[in-house]
């Protein structure tokens, strides 16, 4: 297909080449997904062993910031999308000038930062567990003021799976907490008593159409996920309400793709927004 067709909104047949940045385990199943629709993959990640690798039509390893590669890269696909979101955004507007890039990278630059993320739901008129921004040493009295403890120390970008994120229970351990994280930017959320975690997982397409897979409950051994129930065995009302986030979510940061939207749900059967992925 001409990439005037694809920039044109066009849906790209089976036989396209779907470019996707990052080389991990999603990418892999990105890739082995795609295959079973009649597609080819062209991953995009730095050397090194890559589990899409080994899946996928072809594969350009090469650092993120390297823009020949990307160039490259860009004018053999149809269209880019990335596995995660713990990629420099600013490769992605690099790609934006060659080829379609779905979601857009105003969207990774929203949901790769915690207070942006946060900042973007609040703006919504949906809840989240309490959060400040620390910025510096001087920020750590008011967020604590802010939050209360016990809360959770995070980086603002980079962290998954429990890394990057301290659990203090005073201003001494949050002090510490945050020097122990390089002094870098983070954010404090105060803890939240939850009965259980759930994801919606949500499409949205370049006419607007919206759907969600069924809502999932995440339950987790040592921050790292174990084991996702489908459908979660929570109240329909529940169900409901979380699909209805995630579809507010996707219209609103106009997304065209895919999004998780992880949720957790109180003991009192109210919904807040956790993160989005």
């Amino acid at each position: 297909m001409s990439r005037a067709r694809a920039s044109a909104g066009a849906v790209i047949p089976p036989g396209g080449t779907i470019g996707i940045v990052g080389g991990g385990q999603l990418g892999r199943m990105t890739a082995l997904a795609a295959a079973r629709l009649g597609y080819r993959a062209h991953i995009f990640c730095p050397p090194g062993d890559a589990p899409a690798a080994h899946v996928s039509d072809r594969v350009t390893r090469a650092e993120y910031d390297d823009k020949a590669a990307l160039a490259s890269f860009a004018d053999a696909v149809d269209v880019v999308t990335f596995e995660f979101e713990n990629i420099p955004h600013h490769l992605l507007a690099l790609l934006e000038d060659h080829v379609p890039v779905r979601p857009r990278g105003a969207v990774l630059e929203i949901c790769q930062d915690r207070v942006a993320e946060k900042r973007f739901v609040r703006s919504l008129g949906i809840d989240t567990a309490p959060f400040a921004e620390i910025a510096g040493g001087d920020d750590l009295a008011g967020a604590a003021e802010a939050c209360g403890f016990p809360a959770v120390l995070k980086t603002c970008r980079f962290g998954y799976d429990g890394k990057g994120q301290r659990r203090v229970a005073s201003a001494r351990e949050l002090s510490l907490a945050w020097k122990e994280l390089g002094g870098e930017r983070c954010i404090l959320e105060g803890f939240v008593d939850f009965a259980c975690e759930i994801s919606a997982v949500v499409a949205r397409g370049l006419d607007g159409s919206v759907a969600a897979y069924d809502i999932v409950e995440n339950r987790h051994i040592h921050h790292i996920l174990d084991t996702t129930i489908v459908p979660a065995p929570v109240a329909p009302e529940i169900a409901r309400r979380a699909r209805e986030i995630g579809h507010e979510v996707a219209r609103n940061i106009d997304l065209v793709g895919l999004i998780a939207v992880e949720m957790f749900v109180m003991t009192s059967g109210a919904v807040l927004v956790n993160e989005l992925a």
